[in-house]
């Protein structure tokens, strides 16, 4: 092969390479940070969550992920926690297929698509209350410790957009 067509190749493959980086990069982009008054507003307007419950669920969301839709931690027992509300591995959500008690994919909750975190995060609830998510147990068990989210964020301003099952 000569040199000419050796260079005439990496010009033509060097945007193709390029491309496809700028794709993957893209596709890894695709969570959000939420600031707590954001978040608040989403979940009760678009979600419906009940405003009586509002500061656990922040507080929880707070200690749990920071805040962060893509955030995966990964525990002792070889488990990961997925997502916003920080679900395991182990018991809710399965790793590269669909399973556990809420019957998804575990990847699926690390994105900036929380319709899924919140159904998984309301079976979790319903099952075994806050006390499941340890960030919940350790800093927003004790009321004094939750956020005061009418000053904050003048929650009781709030009203839903839509009507979604109410969490």
């Amino acid at each position: 092969m000569s040199r000419e067509s050796t260079a005439q190749k990496v010009r033509i493959m060097a945007p193709l390479l390029l491309l496809l980086c700028l794709m993957m990069w893209a596709k890894g982009v695709e969570s959000k940070k939420y600031m707590r008054c954001e978040l608040t507003r989403v979940l009760v307007e678009t979600y419906r969550f009940q405003k009586t419950l509002m500061s656990n669920w922040i507080c929880l969301v707070e200690h749990e992920s920071s805040l962060d839709t893509n955030k995966v931690t990964s525990k002792e027992n070889n488990s990961k926690n997925y997502g916003l509300f920080q679900i395991n591995s182990r018991d809710y959500c399965a790793e590269g297929r669909r399973g556990g008690l809420c019957n998804m994919k575990c990847e699926d909750l690390s994105n900036d698509d929380i319709s899924d975190d919140i159904a998984c995060a309301k079976t979790i609830q319903q099952r075994d209350g806050f006390k499941y998510w340890k960030g919940w147990s350790r800093y927003c068990r004790n009321t004094q410790n939750l956020p005061n989210l009418d000053v904050t964020c003048k929650l009781s301003t709030l009203s839903p957009i839509r009507s979604p099952n109410s969490f």
